[in-house]
């Protein structure tokens, strides 16, 4: 209770640091707020780098009266056109000591587009989301978010970032509705009820709304920090294994969710484990492994790239030995005396029809054929299994 009503008294000054890149911030006239850079210029309300009002459009709010909105929108507008990519990252590298975790990224995202970033443990990707999110300082490299530069404007970079990070974090002691309410002021927002109950509704939240955290179990907690990220509704937004240890219910009214927001043309940076998600839901994939991003591109250029197609032919009699017309072909012996394996990369000519005139040459009759495609598992545990030396 001490700490509570000594919060209460000096809550006309925010802490030196609070807000990074500012040096002491003070509540003034009106509660318009005045910054001071570290490097002691004073930053006047409403002047690029300050926080406007009640942080205004730096934090998402509000624009002072009389001064142009400088919301993320009128930015892209005004660099021309369909403007810039929401992400792009450039020459991205982040050194802890002698270890390389993330070496030379570039990368360029679009509006409205879900990019599924896969990799092993340990492959750098919630480093790589914590550089952009400001959570980690990188070595070299730039990042821009909707034309913002981190290193020059981190507020409004910030402001523009919704994450839900893997582990569950929340504040136990206030209810679902008070943790919205104070995640939109974080972002300068003024309380907006009305936001915070379509995200209730949209999440199944509304009957928990006046629940204490702590109660919620923890697929209901899940939702709460997906709600919490989206609440000053951001234009890019990172899910880092969103879908990690909840039901199969869930996972599907997420990726529905997830769908929607697509739909609104929220940017999205989906990390995932679970391989069906990324074919699922993403647009384009690209697979970062020991800090360097090996490859990007949509599912079905991977899949021409890497996958192949497998064609198991069940004969009537057992060819033994293998035909040498067949062999020639590329047929290969299955596990089933009476079948044999084609295999054949996909998006290229399969060669089919000449294999069953080779079987046809040879007497061969087929009772069946099984087809199985390549999965976009197997083609990431080809890449990767390419770049550690291993062979396919």
């Amino acid at each position: 209770m001490v700490f509570m009503h000594d919060m209460t008294r000096k809550a006309g000054v925010i802490a030196e640091g609070a807000i990074p890149g500012c040096g002491k911030v003070e509540n003034r006239s009106g509660g318009r707020l005045a910054a001071e850079n570290r490097s002691g210029d004073r930053l006047a309300a409403g002047s690029p780098g300050g926080c406007p009002g009640d942080l205004g459009p730096v934090c998402g709010g509000r624009p002072p009266a009389g001064n142009p909105p400088d919301s993320p929108g009128d930015r892209e507008r005004e660099l021309g056109g369909a403007g810039p990519p929401v992400l792009r990252l450039c020459g991205v590298t982040k050194h802890f000591g002698e270890l390389c975790a993330l070496d030379r990224i570039d990368l360029a995202i679009d509006k409205g587009e879900i990019f599924g970033l896969l990799g092993p443990n340990g492959a750098g990707k919630t480093t790589l989301i914590s550089i952009i999110a400001g959570l980690v300082r990188r070595s070299s490299g730039s990042v821009e978010v909707m034309g913002y530069d981190l290193q020059r404007q981190p507020l409004q970079v910030r402001s523009c970032i919704g994450l839900v990070p893997q582990e569950l974090n929340y504040d136990p002691f206030f209810n679902v509705n008070e943790v919205l309410r104070f995640s939109m002021g974080y972002f300068g927002r003024r309380p907006d009820q009305a936001r915070i109950d379509e995200l209730l509704a949209i999440l199944d939240l509304q009957e928990k709304k006046h629940t204490n955290t702590r109660a919620l179990s923890g697929g209901m907690k899940r939702r709460l920090m997906i709600a919490k990220a989206l609440v000053h509704d951001p234009p890019l937004v990172f899910l880092d294994e969103p879908t990690a240890g909840v039901d199969v219910e869930l996972r599907e009214e997420l990726w529905h969710y997830i769908g929607l927001l697509r739909g609104r043309g929220t940017t999205i940076v989906l990390t995932t484990h679970y391989m069906e998600e990324a074919e699922r839901l993403a647009d384009r994939i690209g697979i970062l492994h020991r800090g360097k991003l090996v490859r990007t591109g949509t599912r079905d250029e991977l899949l021409r790239e890497f996958g192949e197609q497998v064609l198991v032919f069940e004969v009537d009699r057992p060819p033994s030995p293998l035909p040498p017309g067949l062999r020639s072909l590329g047929v290969e012996p299955g596990e089933n005396g009476n079948r044999l394996v084609y295999r054949y990369q996909q998006g290229q000519g399969s060669g089919v029809n000449e294999v069953l005139a080779a079987l046809a040459l040879e007497g061969l009759s087929v009772r069946q054929i099984h087809d199985r495609h390549t999965r976009l598992e197997d083609v990431f545990l080809k890449i990767i299994g390419l770049q550690s030396g291993r062979r396919p």
